[in-house]
């Protein structure tokens, strides 16, 4: 079925997208935009992943199983999309601009 897979792309490699599962992408994606605040300073990637694995669901993500890699790849995406940004500073710390050009 073509339409279990999503192209993403990274912030980090503009240009380059990868393909991946539709159903955990969204999940993930979902989840995250429920738990960033809305102006920076935004959450550390850490407490965001905390906030979220209650909204993620168990048949996709069993126990939290790989959802730090899908919080990653979603991060990307999202940053490349403009959806969510970086405060400045470390840690990383995550929050909401807008809406997605997806």
């Amino acid at each position: 079925m073509a339409d279990d897979k999503i192209e993403i792309e990274n912030v980090n490699t503009p240009g380059k997208t990868e393909r991946v599962d539709r159903a955990k992408y969204s999940a993930m994606r979902e989840a995250l935009l429920a738990v960033l605040p809305q102006a920076a300073p935004g959450l550390k990637v850490p407490d965001a992943k905390e906030a979220l694995l209650p909204h993620l669901p168990e048949a996709l993500f069993p126990q939290g199983k790989t959802a730090g890699w899908w919080l990653k790849a979603v991060q990307l995406d999202l940053e490349a999309k403009g959806t969510i940004r970086r405060a400045p500073g470390s840690p990383v710390r995550l929050y909401k601009t807008g809406p997605s050009k997806d």
